[in-house]
């Protein structure tokens, strides 16, 4: 149906009705409106098919204005009302009683999760379509109320489920039209579909109390219609339900029949009778088997394995709500932001294949079990027999309280030169190790601790989910012989007394591999995070002084860590976004490997920005009223985000450790210049980090400008590893003096 046919449609239909009476007129009437709607609907909705769809289903719909119009008639028919309902009630989707949680990305790609907001008296969600006259048109009010409840804690959310908006373009339209209320995607539409979403500019309040009842559903207030508005509402619905809320009255708003706003394609819902033939055999179990049963096998890291039919019919109720929070897969970037390897994510498809058949009951159907005939173990070593299995101390976790980290040393067996081609750590009490980092230290420290500053390169780590590090194809890092390998354990009890015996596994190239993989750290610890603060931004970033290709990127934070993105800033300004994190994981912490490596050209800043939540909302919070700054416990605090790169024109044959030293000489200044502006004043002197250099801060302003610059403050540690090579040199020529070796 074209825009010109509904115009003529609705003209025709006009005339028709003028020259009747009755029942009919009015029936005429509520047609002409309905086609009207229809029209609407068309400029909102995804193509002529959804068009011709919504025009099919509103035959007994009614415009308000066509209601208006019969009314003032004064035609025989009383039950009108009635009649608007009952048509409304037998074409609309059901509204349930209780919203289910669920998480999703806002517009500005920040993560949002609904029952993350069980302490709020009420929560708003508006849905909003891009060129809606509706939406736009409330949002003056729907701004207005959220400023007028803040301080009671009331808040305030829209969700966008139409299948033609983008995040950009929702984007685009929220900064268009100063919409400042996070704007969650709905790009699967399965929120949409199980909140009974019909148009745009509905309202649904939720009382979370209640268990998040839906307490109203309905239009914002009664002064907007389709091409009509008045000056002011007479009736208020959602100010009058919020009222009763946060005096703790009950809610006895009743809203409209209908809702005016822009019909919503929801085609899944026409196919619903058809998703009871999704196909175990054939579509629900290749999922599970390519994205899933990797980690729930048995002897896997998942509490239960993917053995056969019954027991992923048993377990499918908790699949849909894992899916639909995003806790699984536990892959958390952002797929609107970078390509990776080894990408464990959901497509959408997937995401809708998995939820609509476990909607529809799980049904089994014909066809072979592809799980039950895998008979899957989760392998000792997932890469096969290592080259060198190293053995580390045992260690006795016990089942409450807090485990300082170790730093336990194991000597070097090796006794030549080999390039690392990939490690595996197997841990021996999955429930207690949180960590292992490892690396190469050439002599055996006097104290008998391998710390992270002493290592000369790193030798490969584990984390839930990243047992395994592959170096990329003919590349590798070094692992010289002789020496010891530093390790950094951490361990969190969990309530039972466990003994860790940890395993790591190295894999060596047959032949010296052309290029060489360096590791470094965005980090800081100059953090503060202040207390009862729900999303405090720390910053930090590395300067690369030469031509790079950036390999990969694992973010860490702790149990206050909200999210984090990296951000490369190029010489010229401009910015790219590499990953976004929108909802970080304490529990899954992974590498996230670009499919190509990125280019990073000399002079190029790499930035980490990562928001921490430390207030009572948070669940793993330990304590929302201490102020958090850096420390290696959980209960602390980090920014710190590793990465994997290469320098452009190095190779293992043509070593420039130069470069390596001159990036990792701009880390402490990163953390602690906030603005980014490369200038470090006295202001920006922080926590830990901050006390160490305020000091000595005067005589690092080499040119008394009153603020520490880059290339200032890579002059001060030239000096420093001058002066430390002389002071080395010193002690070997006192030692050997003592000793009678001259």
């Amino acid at each position: 149906m074209t825009d010109d046919h509904s115009k003529l449609t609705i003209k025709k239909d006009k005339r028709e009705s003028a020259a009747m009476n009755g029942p009919r007129r009015t029936l005429l009437l509520f047609g002409a409106a309905s086609v009207a709607i229809a029209a609407c609907a068309k400029s909102e909705s995804a193509g002529d098919a959804a068009a011709s769809d919504a025009a099919a289903d509103v035959v007994a719909e009614a415009d308000h204005d066509a209601h208006g119009e019969h009314m003032a008639m004064g035609g025989e028919m009383r039950d009108h009302k009635a009649m608007m309902a009952a048509a409304a009630t037998a074409i609309r989707p059901t509204v349930p009683e209780y919203a289910e949680n669920f998480r999703l990305v806002d517009h500005r790609g920040a993560s949002q999760e609904l029952f993350y907001r069980a302490n709020a008296p009420a929560v708003v969600i508006m849905t909003q379509g891009n060129g809606c006259p509706i939406v736009r048109n409330a949002m003056p009010e729907l701004h207005r109320l959220r400023d007028e409840y803040a301080d009671a804690g009331v808040e305030f959310l829209m969700m966008n489920s139409n299948l033609q908006d983008s995040r950009d373009e929702v984007a685009a339209e929220a900064a268009e039209y100063g919409i400042d209320i996070p704007i969650m995607m709905d790009d699967q539409q399965l929120i949409g579909e199980s909140l009974g979403v019909d148009r745009t500019a509905e309202v649904f309040v939720l009382d979370p109390a209640q268990g998040f009842k839906i307490v109203y559903h309905g239009p914002l207030d009664d002064r907007l219609t389709y091409e009509r508005q008045k000056a002011e509402p007479e009736n208020r619905y959602l100010q009058d339900v919020l009222a009763a809320m946060v005096a703790g009255e009950p809610v006895t708003t009743e809203p409209p029949a209908l809702t005016p706003g822009c019909l919503v394609n929801f085609p899944e819902r026409k196919n619903k009778a058809m998703h009871a033939d999704i196909s175990y055999s054939e579509d629900v179990a290749p999922i599970l088997r390519s994205k899933c049963v990797e980690c729930h096998q048995e002897g896997g890291i998942g509490p239960w394995a993917m053995t056969d039919y019954e027991t992923i019919a048993g377990w499918a109720p908790m699949m849909r709500q894992v899916i639909r929070t995003d806790r699984m897969p536990p892959w958390h970037a952002d797929p609107h932001i970078g390509e990776w390897k080894n990408d464990r994510s959901l497509s959408p498809e997937q995401i809708k294949t998995l939820v609509h058949w476990i909607e529809a009951g799980a049904p089994r159907g014909n066809g072979p079990d592809p799980l039950a005939a895998l008979n899957l173990k989760a392998p000792e070593w997932p890469l096969g027999e290592p080259d060198l299995i190293l053995d580390l101390p045992e260690q006795k976790v016990p089942a409450t309280g807090i485990v300082d980290y170790t730093y336990p040393v194991i000597a070097n067996p090796l006794t030549e030169d080999k390039w690392i081609k990939a490690t595996t750590v197997k841990v021996g009490s999955r429930e207690t190790v949180h960590h292992v980092l490892s690396g190469y230290i050439p002599e055996m420290p006097e104290d008998g601790k391998g710390y992270a500053s002493r290592w000369v390169t790193h030798t490969g780590g584990y984390a839930v989910g990243a047992e395994s590090n592959v170096q990329p194809e003919n590349s590798g890092s070094p692992l010289p012989a002789g020496g010891v390998i530093g390790f950094q354990m951490h361990y969190t009890p969990y309530g039972k007394e466990a003994v860790d015996k940890t395993q790591i596994g190295f894999y060596f190239h047959d032949e010296t591999p052309e290029l060489i993989n360096r590791n470094s750290t965005v980090i800081d610890v100059s953090i503060v995070i202040p207390p009862n603060t729900e999303n405090h931004k720390e910053t930090a970033y590395v300067e690369f002084p030469e031509d790079a290709v950036l390999i990969d990127l694992f973010p860490h934070a702790h149990y206050r860590g909200r999210s984090s993105n990296t951000r490369i800033r190029y010489p010229d300004g401009t910015e790219e976004m590499l990953i976004s994190l929108p909802k970080y994981d304490f529990n899954w912490q992974r590498a996230y490997e670009f499919k190509e490596p990125v280019e990073v050209p000399k002079g190029s800043l790499l930035i980490t920005d990562t928001y921490y939540d430390n207030s009572s909302l948070n669940p793993a919070n330990p304590d929302p009223d201490k102020t958090i700054v850096w420390g290696e416990q959980s209960h602390e605090e980090m920014l710190y985000t590793n990465f994997v790169y290469r320098w452009k024109t190095e190779t293992t044959s043509n070593r420039q450790d130069e470069y390596t030293v001159a990036l990792d000489d701009s880390r402490m200044f990163g953390a602690m210049d906030d603005n980014i502006d490369r200038r470090l004043t006295r202001d920006e002197l922080r926590g830990v980090l901050g006390k160490q250099y305020e000091k000595s801060f005067d005589r690092m302003d080499l040119d008394g400008d009153g603020a520490v610059s880059m290339d200032e403050w890579r002059k001060i540690q030239m000096f420093r590893r001058q002066k430390q090579r002389r002071a080395d040199a010193s002690s070997a020529k006192k030692a050997k003096s003592e000793t009678g070796d001259d």
